[in-house]
């Protein structure tokens, strides 16, 4: 089986266009990072590159296409309405693909009082186990095919201030997850975990207090060995770290539409374990 993972896709507004008073603070403050930065001229052609992707998931014939969240740049409505337009019928079927929010879609707390990313994927956070969900739609899993299972899990809030950026899944969706991957529903495959926030770093180690995901050890504790595979974003960069007896492979997509980074991975699951997984940049090709 072939799980399609990418992340990141930041689908940017043409904010200089829009009324400055609408946007929010939170926004005035990330309108620097979208000039001096550098982001407006990096995911400029965000929507396109993503809908390549899309379609390079047909052409893998992929079982599943998994978005590991920061679908949008700042959370904006149009931001949402075009990442759904770039995933064009994928987007329609909670068995072929799954999306999960990150922290860039829960920018403001109107964005997430609003309901923004609910109202365009939330029909993509359906569970085959529902008894299982401990907040709001999550831990949510769904089941492919005989040999895998997709689990979305949320780590990502809503910031107390911009570059406050860090993660957390919590107690709850934990126990739902430690019971969940003990259903008997689940014997004999291969558990595949998305979350936004990267457990580690391209380095093998914890990613800073301000900018990781705080309980990655509790989560590794309940998934560890090949069975299991972390899928994340967050980070910019693509790496793997390979499962050991202590933790679940971990796949970084990085970010799939960057300018210059574009890519994401093609995992491959078989008897019931995740054995690897191989980069490509859009189109298809070998990265």
């Amino acid at each position: 089986m072939r799980f399609l993972h990418c992340s990141d896709v930041h689908i940017t507004a043409d904010y200089f266009s829009l009324p400055f008073r609408r946007l929010g603070w939170r926004r005035w403050v990330a309108m620097a990072e979208l000039s001096v930065g550098g982001r407006k001229k990096a995911y400029a052609r965000a929507p396109e590159t993503l809908a390549t992707i899309a379609s390079d998931a047909e052409q893998h014939g992929v079982d599943h296409f998994i978005l590991s969240g920061d679908v949008t740049a700042y959370a904006l409505e149009p931001e949402f309405q075009m990442a759904r337009e770039s995933l064009g019928a994928l987007a329609e079927d909670p068995g072929r693909c799954t999306v999960i929010p990150g922290n860039h879609d829960v920018f403001t707390p109107g964005s997430h009082r609003k309901g923004r990313f609910a109202r365009h994927f939330g029909h993509l956070l359906e569970s085959d186990l529902p008894e299982y969900r401990r907040e709001g739609a999550f831990p949510f899993v769904r089941l492919v095919g005989k040999e895998a299972a997709v689990v979305g899990l949320l780590s990502a809030r809503v910031p107390s201030l911009p570059g406050i950026a860090h993660g957390h899944i919590g107690p709850a969706q934990l126990e739902g997850l430690a019971a969940l991957v003990k259903d008997p529903r689940l014997d004999g495959r291969a558990v595949l975990v998305a979350v936004h926030h990267a457990p580690l770093t391209h380095h093998g180690r914890a990613d800073h207090y301000f900018h990781g995901l705080r309980d990655a050890e509790a989560l590794f504790r309940l998934i560890p060995g090949p069975r299991y595979a972390v899928l994340h974003g967050h980070i910019h960069r693509r790496y793997h770290h390979p499962s050991t007896a202590q933790r679940p492979h971990i796949f970084s997509a990085g970010s799939s539409t960057q300018l210059g980074r574009e890519g994401y991975w093609v995992i491959e699951v078989k008897d019931g374990q995740v054995v690897g997984g191989q980069k490509y940049v859009p189109g298809g090709a070998l990265n």
